[in-house]
């Protein structure tokens, strides 16, 4: 399944798990503690807020927004980060030269490319704008080639 992060689901920089969905209520609850316990994730959300599935989240770097979203990423860049803005561009017709998660002269060519299309700044860095402008056009695009079933 493709993971497309939506502009309200982007909130702070870190990566975000909503699993269990198809779980009985006490393999959820068994999936919740294991998160829970784990020591790993930054915040696991209340079961009484998430009665049907189970989130948690790792935060970590500093949001390109003020208000939060996903952290700034440009040439020279490797992350999860650049992997989820070349998957976006690649998405929307803009190649990036694959999905590797690093940041070279393609992914910035591409960001360059996009960033002109939408009227945005065009200085090749996937900050704020760029990236909301990226989710809000990838809702909704469907399977792709990088599609996982």
């Amino acid at each position: 399944m493709k993971v497309v992060i939506g502009n309200q689901s982007q909130h702070y920089a870190g990566v975000s798990f909503d699993v269990g969905q198809t779980l009985s209520p006490a393999r959820r609850t068994a999936l919740w503690n294991s998160a829970n316990n784990s020591n790993i994730w930054t915040y696991v959300e209340p079961i009484s807020l998430t009665p049907t599935w189970v989130h948690f989240d790792k935060r970590f770097g500093k949001p390109a927004c003020s208000t939060g979203g996903f952290p700034q990423v440009k040439r020279g860049s490797i992350s999860t980060y650049v992997l989820i803005a070349q998957d976006d561009l690649n998405t929307l017709g803009y190649r990036t030269g694959g999905l590797d998660g690093i940041f070279g002269s393609a992914t910035q060519n591409a960001v360059i490319s996009y960033q002109r299309s939408r009227g945005l700044a065009a200085d090749g860095i996937v900050g704020c704008n760029t990236w909301r402008s990226l989710q809000e056009d990838v809702v909704g695009t469907g399977p792709t080639s990088t599609t996982i079933n």
